[in-house]
């Protein structure tokens, strides 16, 4: 083989192997990071962003969870307007996404003791429940609640289908 074939094909493995890493981390059973190192939707965005990258909740009042209509048809959305999924691995008392899957799928959450709110159109049990880490997930009819990182702006729907993760209905 040539030397820029052997180039091209190390660079398609090393591309496999990240995608199998990634895959990884996102599925049911990922686990490789401690609970603790799990980020959680915070009130204050990122000082640099342009946009907003992930669910925001406000601490001390809790967080409005909304619907909007996309290609997907009615969704759930955080009070950004980005798109809400549910994880098939969760329950009602547990979220399996920790540690890389939950740095790619922020959980939406609130401060302890704080309330998430129904906002129009939003007809199922909101709740909480609370992750490994210690903090206060949003559930919605049971089911815990995230946003995606690639989502970035009101109607993307790019998480749909990723890993177990599918568009929160309403």
């Amino acid at each position: 083989m040539s030397q820029p074939s052997i180039r091209l094909a190390a660079r398609g493995l090393a591309g496999l192997i990240t995608v199998a890493f990634l895959a990884t981390a996102c599925s049911a059973a990922a686990t490789a990071a401690p609970a603790s190192s799990a980020p959680v939707v915070s009130s204050a965005p990122a000082p640099s962003a342009p946009a907003p990258s992930a669910p925001s909740s406000a601490a001390s009042t809790g967080v409005v969870v909304s619907m909007a209509t996309t290609s997907l048809g009615p969704v759930l959305t955080s009070a950004s307007g980005l798109t809400l999924y549910t994880h098939t691995g969760d329950t009602a008392t547990s979220s399996t996404c920790t540690g890389a899957c939950a740095t790619a799928w922020p959980p939406l959450a609130v401060a302890a003791g704080a309330t998430a709110t129904a906002g129009t159109g939003v007809t199922g049990t909101l709740g909480t429940l609370t992750r490994a880490d210690g903090t206060t997930q949003v559930t919605y009819n049971g089911m815990p609640l995230y946003g995606w990182k690639n989502d970035t702006k009101a109607g993307d729907v790019t998480g749909q289908a990723i890993n177990g993760f599918l568009v929160a209905k309403p």
